[in-house]
């Protein structure tokens, strides 16, 4: 099999390293990847988001599978184009992908099919969403309704904050047409996982849960970023919440199926962990990142034999096993991230920390410059390890983090703490 991965970073870098190991597969290229990606996949140089040239070149090269990593690419249609052509292809239609690119269909469907989550309004009228917020009262939340690279969502702690952030998004469009909407809704209290599913229209087949650490700072402090870390399996989630969730996924495929939405490929669901139970704070479309990271060195299964069963609708026959091990992903940053950064700064270290026992180092935002690898991106390396136990792995991923380094480099030293204590306090 010859295998198209599309996007170009850590996720589609953790994606690509494990389809190479698959015995079916005699090719793998990315469109465009990375430094790093480029050791194992032939680099293909067009974007995530020119879908026409993408499908032209998966005809030209006869790809016997495309894995879709981003949601752009997803939300505006590339899956439906792929399918239209003859092109086999793991993802979401344009209509299934819109419970991630829209917070507004996704909060209606949530509603609808009872499936837990916050309560929430809906306004196009900054003034509207304003009172609506006094009314409501702090902490409550704030979202952008479109895409906004994971930066969309402001946790306001005052009716002042929340007030701001409408201005920021409605008035003043920070995130563009993203913001021609808002979704208000409840601030729910509890501690959130990251739970990703298999699905193909009939069957749902869980994956591995992961947590993963959202702000710049050790604990939780500064800004939401595109993600700083995560570790799976997770001690929050018992069996008894586990199954719960399980059947949260049902009822979301089944008010799918209801309103005629043919969903196949992942669906990944925020959950907040709350007194009241799982409930749903988001849906993504896709891999998460830094969660593949995470996830995929756990599996004991073929992924892309997963990915092609997913796609044509026999998941049921597929048995995802997993390794017993843990696994911690640190992302190493670049200076002044998720704000202004830098780029071109040359990475040292990489061979020396991929050289140790059970760590592989993903690439997310790198290139090649005169033989050199530099940053080329805010994250730029996610950096695992697996380990006995999620102990072993922070001190095995952290003992990697030491060997590399780049100017400005910043990263976490508190990944996985929390599980570190959960599991402690047992």
């Amino acid at each position: 099999m010859k295998i198209l991965i599309i996007g170009g970073g850590g996720r589609e870098h953790a994606l690509v390293w494990k389809a190479a190991q698959s015995g079916q597969v005699t090719e793998v290229f990315c469109a465009p990847g990375n430094a790093g990606i480029a050791q194992l996949a032939q680099c293909v140089p067009i974007a995530a988001t020119e879908i026409d040239k993408l499908a032209a070149f998966a005809r030209e090269k006869k790809i016997s599978l495309t894995i879709v990593g981003p949601e752009v690419p997803l939300c505006a249609g590339i899956v439906d184009v792929f399918q239209q052509q003859g092109l086999r292809v793991f993802g979401p239609t344009k209509e299934a992908a819109q419970l991630e690119g829209s917070k507004v269909f996704s909060k209606q469907f949530l509603l609808k099919h009872k499936v837990p989550t916050a309560e929430a309004g809906i306004f196009d009228n900054p003034a509207e969403a304003c009172a609506y917020i006094r009314k409501k009262g702090a902490p409550i939340v704030v979202k952008a309704d479109g895409l906004a690279a994971g930066k969309g969502v402001i946790v306001a702690q005052t009716v002042a904050e929340a007030e701001a952030a409408v201005a920021d998004i409605m008035e003043r469009r920070a995130f563009g047409d993203a913001g021609k909407l808002v979704v208000i809704e409840e601030c729910l209290v509890g501690e959130e996982a990251s739970v990703m599913a298999l699905v193909d229209g009939k069957t749902v087949k869980i994956l591995a849960a992961a947590q993963d650490h959202k702000r710049i700072f050790d604990n939780d402090q500064g800004p939401n970023t595109g993600g700083m870390g995560a570790y799976s399996p997770t001690p929050l989630l018992s069996a008894e919440l586990s199954g719960r969730i399980y059947e949260i996924f049902l009822r979301t495929l089944d008010g799918l199926n209801a309103d005629g939405i043919n969903y196949r490929g992942v669906l990944y669901a925020g959950i907040m962990v709350t007194e009241d139970g799982p409930m749903v704070l988001e849906f993504n479309c896709r891999f998460g990142d830094p969660e593949t990271q995470v996830v995929v060195p756990r599996m004991n299964f073929d992924l892309v034999e997963a990915c092609a069963a997913t796609a044509e609708g026999r998941l049921d026959k597929m048995e995802l096993k997993w390794k017993s091990d843990a696994a911690v992903c640190v992302v190493l940053a670049a200076g002044g991230y998720p704000g202004n950064y830098e780029k071109g700064k040359v990475i040292t270290g990489l061979s020396e920390a991929g050289k140790l026992d059970g760590v592989t180092v993903f690439h997310a935002g790198t290139s090649g410059r005169n033989g050199q690898i530099v940053t080329d991106g805010g994250r730029v390396l996610g950096v695992t390890a697996l380990g006995e136990d999620i102990e072993d792995a922070v001190r095995r991923v952290y003992g990697a983090v030491k060997q590399i380094h780049f100017d400005g480099m910043q990263c976490r030293r508190d990944i996985a703490a929390r599980a570190l204590r959960a599991l402690r306090g047992k």
